[in-house]
């Protein structure tokens, strides 16, 4: 079973560099199943129902989420309607939406979670109880689950790999926009990497402008960030899951795919 996640997509940029660059990626990898969090398709923070369906329509099979899942009001509205999104799923019950789904593939069923730290973030419910609750209840439809963990602190990602290690195919780290180079697969069987990176503009600070990053910082005065405008590369991981035992085989980094450069990884074969 073959896997390809894509790192946060930020604003259009982000949406463009993956209609551009994904079937193209999708034809040389021969993923069975596509995965990207989305939770900043719409201008750089939030998302919303025509730019979920802008990424499907280039080649996504599932979208996460994270923290700015509710930005745009309208997917407090009808997320419920879009069967490909998922949420973190330790929110506070009552919200809309679902933490988890199980996608169908022509090598049987993959369950993916999608989760939310909490240091340095939201206090909101324990995500290493909601993880147990979901792979529990999703075990039993697949040996083959990918987690979404939208984190902050690496050391609350390593922990939750480290809790689910051998429960897991892969946990898979976003919300940083910021690709970290330990990729690997833990002693229990599960692939790991502390975050994907993004698929953004190149030219800017985490996808945003530099300037008005900038200027925050120097000045701690409220600004209204925007999304760059430089061209955009693509981050993200892909990896091998053996369908039997639902431990990976493999794991490679993607590091800022261009649309004039190379891919440049060694693949496994299929």
């Amino acid at each position: 079973m073959r896997v390809l996640f894509i790192g946060d997509v930020v604003g259009s940029p982000g949406r463009r560099i993956l209609a551009s660059l994904l079937p193209e990626l999708k034809e040389m990898l021969l993923p069975h199943l596509t995965v990207a969090n989305g939770e900043n398709i719409a201008g750089g923070i939030g998302a919303t129902p025509p730019t979920v369906d802008e990424i499907a329509g280039a080649g996504v099979d599932v979208v996460t989420m994270g923290n700015h899942v509710w930005k745009k009001r309208e997917m407090v509205q009808s997320i419920n309607d879009l069967t490909n999104v998922i949420r973190p799923s330790n929110f506070p019950p009552g919200n809309p939406g679902t933490g988890s789904t199980v996608f169908e593939t022509e090598r049987g069923p993959v369950g993916i979670i999608n989760l939310q730290g909490r240091v340095f973030m939201q206090c909101i419910d324990c995500p290493f109880a909601a993880a147990e609750r979901e792979v529990d209840e999703m075990s039993a439809r697949t040996r083959m689950i990918v987690v979404d963990f939208h984190a902050e602190a690496t050391s609350e990602k390593i922990a939750m790999a480290r809790f689910l290690d051998g429960k897991v195919s892969a946990v898979i780290g976003t919300h940083t926009h910021v690709q970290t180079a330990d990729e690997q697969i833990l002693p229990g069987g599960t692939a790991y990497i502390t975050d994907t990176g993004m698929a953004g503009p190149q030219q800017s600070i985490l996808g945003l402008q530099v300037e008005k990053i900038v200027e925050r910082f120097r000045s701690q005065i409220p600004t209204r960030f925007a999304v760059a405008k430089s061209a955009a590369s693509i981050c993200g991981v892909f990896f091998d899951i053996d369908e039997d035992t639902g431990k990976a085989r493999s794991i490679v980094r993607l590091n800022n795919i261009t649309e004039t450069g190379q891919l440049g990884v060694d693949i496994p074969p299929p």
